[in-house]
C-alpha cells in the first residue's frame, strides 16, 4: 500500500520555487505511433511559465488518489536483471537523464508496448530529494537524512501542437516507501485499470 502522506511530501515541493527537478527529457509520438522528436534539457533552463505548466503534469503522478488511480507494484528479483527494464531505469536514474542512447530505448519500449491510437507525448523528470530527518512528532528537524533520486515519467494525449494534456499513465520509480527510496517496487499510476495493468507489464520486461 501506499501511503498518501509520502507522497504528498514529494508534491509539496513541486513548485518552481520549491523544485529540485534537475532535467526534463520526452519525445513525441504521431498517431501512427512513430517517433516525432524529441528534447533533453536542464529543469531549470526553463522559463517560469514552462516550469509551472511541466510540474503540474510531473505532478500528477505522484498526486493520484493513493491505492487507486497509483498503485504500488513490487519488481520481482526476476526482472531485476541484465537487460531488463529495472536495469534500464536504474541507469536513467544514474545518470539523471543525459544519456540520450538510454532516453531512446526507454522510448523504443515504451512505444512498443504502450496502445494509444492518437497523437501522445511521453515525458520524463528526474529529481534529488534530500529527505530533510524528522522527529518522533513528525517536526522537521533540518538536517538531510537521505537523498531520493527518482524518475516520474507521464504519458499524455497531446491536445495541440506538440502540447500535451493532462497523463493518462504513468509512474515514478523507485517508490517512495516510509519517507525512503525502495529500489524493488515501483507506483504506477493509471486512469483506468488496463492502464495500470498495461504498464506493469511493460515494467516487468
Amino acid at each position: 500500500m501506499i501511503n498518501r502522506e509520502d507522497m504528498l511530501e514529494l508534491t509539496r515541493r513541486m513548485t518552481p520555487a520549491r523544485t529540485s527537478f534537475t532535467r526534463i527529457a520526452g519525445c513525441y509520438v504521431d498517431a501512427d505511433g512513430d517517433f516525432d522528436g524529441s528534447f533533453n534539457i536542464n529543469f531549470l533552463k526553463l522559463s517560469a511559465s514552462e516550469k509551472t505548466k511541466n510540474l503540474a503534469i510531473a505532478k500528477t503522478i505522484p498526486f493520484a488518489e493513493t491505492n487507486t488511480k497509483l498503485k504500488k507494484y513490487e519488481i520481482q528479483p526476476e526482472n531485476q536483471k541484465t537487460g531488463s527494464m529495472w536495469q534500464l531505469l536504474m541507469a536513467l536514474r544514474d545518470c539523471e537523464l543525459k544519456n540520450d542512447a538510454l532516453m531512446d530505448t526507454l522510448y523504443d519500449i515504451i512505444m512498443e508496448n504502450i496502445r494509444i491510437t492518437t497523437p501522445y507525448a511521453i515525458y520524463v523528470f528526474h529529481d534529488n530529494y534530500d529527505i530533510p530527518a524528522k522527529a518522533t512528532d513528525k517536526e522537521r528537524l533540518g538536517e538531510s537524512e537521505e537523498m531520493f533520486p527518482y524518475l516520474i515519467c507521464a504519458i499524455c494525449p497531446l491536445v495541440g501542437e506538440y502540447e500535451p494534456g493532462s497523463p493518462t499513465s504513468g509512474f515514478l520509480f523507485p517508490a517512495f516507501t516510509d519517507r525512503s527510496g525502495d529500489l524493488n517496487h515501483i507506483n504506477i499510476y493509471g486512469i483506468t485499470e488496463k492502464k495500470r495493468e498495461e504498464l506493469g507489464r511493460l515494467i516487468s520486461l
